[in-house]
This record gives structure tokens, C-alpha cells and sequence, in this order.
């Protein structure tokens, strides 16, 4: 399984059966991933499109008159609130463990 599929799959369980399968770190530790593989994951149009979700859910959340948030009201008008947030903290935690990721396998000694 690549890490692309995983992330659509997440999202789609989230979104869908409200389920947090997804630990993101832990998959790129068991499938041994170069960071150069990481850095292209954070890169990719998977992980813009979790940066936009991100972005989205946090408008959301704030509300707002505007047409921008009568569109994300009208997109996200049946999450709760408390579901929004705990879908924008799972998500925010996969590009989270991708940095994490990266930061980890670059070259040198590791600060202690």
C-alpha cells in the first residue's frame, strides 16, 4: 500500500464513517520510506489537498457572513462543529507525522 492511497482512503473514512484509521507516521516507519519519498509526499496533490481540507474545515469553524463561508456552510453544513475540529486535528496530525517524518531521516548526527 503507498502512502497516496492511504491518505484517500483516510480521508474518505473520515468524512464518510467518521473513522480515524490513519497513523500516518507509524505506516511511512513500516513501509521504510526514504525521505526523499516523504518530501515528495509533501509535495503531491494529496497533501495540498489536506492542506486546503485543513484550511477549509478552519473557516468553518470560524463562520462568517461572507459568500466564501455561506459555500463552506453549505459544503460542511452537516459536520458539527466538535466533529469539524476533530476532523481538522486528524488531518493537521498526518502532515504533522510527514514532517516529522522527514526531519528524522535527514543526514547528520540527531540532536539529543
Amino acid at each position: 500500500m503507498d502512502i497516496y492511497a492511504a491518505v484517500d482512503k483516510a480521508i474518505d473514512e473520515v468524512f464518510s464513517h467518521d473513522r480515524y484509521v490513519l497513523n500516518f507516521y507509524k505506516l511511512a516507519n513500516s513501509l521504510r520510506l526514504k525521505r526523499e519519498d516523504m518530501v515528495e509526499f509533501m509535495n503531491s496533490n494529496v497533501a495540498t489537498e489536506v492542506k486546503e481540507l485543513i484550511y477549509q474545515l478552519d473557516e468553518y469553524i470560524k463562520g462568517g457572513r461572507d459568500s466564501e463561508h455561506e459555500q463552506l456552510r453549505e459544503a460542511y453544513g452537516n459536520i458539527p462543529i466538535p466533529r469539524a475540529r476533530k476532523i481538522r486535528s486528524y488531518m493537521f496530525r498526518i502532515l504533522e507525522d510527514a514532517y516529522r517524518y522527514e526531519r528524522e531521516r535527514r543526514p547528520g548526527r540527531k540532536k539529543a
